[in-house]
């Protein structure tokens, strides 16, 4: 069984061509839905989700599932997310295809990561996870780009005309061409100069997006208890305060052994092992919290510690 993950953006042949043409046996097929830009961006998006959707059943024979992205530029909540749905469809004895060809770079990314954790962990299903990307054969807005040349060139021609013969409608004539010639020229000025986007979008209070490389390493018991604590307390002014608040949580006296056991498993959580825990030293003291890896690993694996 095959199930393909697919981030919906704005294409359509990238996102089922391939399966077609290399006639890939598709059982079932997740459609991620997310809104991108501007409410006519989101009509579109979705009104393409809904082709994909009917067209994965009726060319492929596919079930489908749609599956919203709440915010497609939350980097953390979309790890977490595929991270979760990739598990679940190997849980269910099936092999995962995560298509990272569109969506915004920050939902195919995140896919992309969660898929490549997933494998490290999971070594036993390490074949039954593949990310994949498929080139465009053209791209359409310098094509788009040319035909609104051509359009102007039209416009500026009839423009002429109207001017040696009005009739008896030239000037509303006159003025609907003049307007249109003023927003095809404009939209034109900016295409040659930007390409095809505008600015930066500021999300978050940054116009930076981090995307860590996470790959998430196998975690003994005793290091996720650590990295579970670090994830509901935050940070801690040393390790003996978190080697303390673990002794009370566990019901274990806070001896020098226990002590050292702690020091011993967040050095090998920290960068020069795991990379999940972050130190800064403060005199004699490290202050200790987790990593932008660390983060994502707690938020990955909440719902396993939730069940112990």
């Amino acid at each position: 069984m095959q199930t393909h993950v697919v981030p919906v953006g704005f294409d359509y042949d990238r996102l089922i061509a391939p399966l077609v043409r290399d006639q890939l046996n598709v059982d079932r097929v997740i459609l991620l839905e997310g809104a991108v830009g501007s409410e006519a961006n989101v009509e579109y998006s979705r009104n393409l989700t809904q082709k994909l959707e009917q067209d994965f059943r009726n060319l492929l024979g596919a079930s489908t599932e749609r599956v919203v992205v709440a915010d497609v530029y939350d980097y953390d909540a979309a790890f977490e997310q595929a991270y979760d749905l990739i598990n679940a469809e190997l849980d269910a004895d099936r092999e995962v295809w995560v298509n990272i060809s569109a969506m915004p770079r920050t939902v195919s990314f995140a896919f992309a990561t969660a898929a490549h954790s997933v494998m490290v962990e999971r070594e036993a299903d390490r074949e039954k996870i593949h990310t994949y990307y498929t080139a465009p054969e053209k791209y359409l807005e310098t094509e788009l780009a040319e035909e609104l040349r051509t359009q102007v060139d039209l416009l500026e021609d009839l423009r002429g005309e109207l001017d040696e013969d009005p009739g008896d409608a030239g000037d509303d004539h006159a003025d609907r061409v003049d307007e249109r010639l003023d927003s095809a020229r404009d939209l034109l000025a900016e295409f040659d100069e930007r390409g095809t986007t505008i600015g930066a979008k500021e999300i978050d209070g940054s116009h930076i997006v981090e995307l860590p490389v996470a790959l998430f390493s196998n975690v003994k018991p005793f290091e996720e208890v650590i990295l579970f604590k670090l994830g509901e307390d935050g940070e801690f002014e040393s390790v003996s305060e978190l080697a303390k608040a673990l002794a009370r949580e566990l019901g274990e006296e806070y001896t020098d052994s226990f002590r050292s056991k702690v020091i011993y498993n967040v050095d090998r959580l920290g960068p020069g092992g795991k990379g999940y825990i972050e130190q800064e030293e403060r005199g004699k003291s490290h202050r200790t919290r987790l990593s932008r890896i660390g983060e994502l690993w707690v938020r990955a694996h909440a719902d396993s510690e939730a069940e112990t």
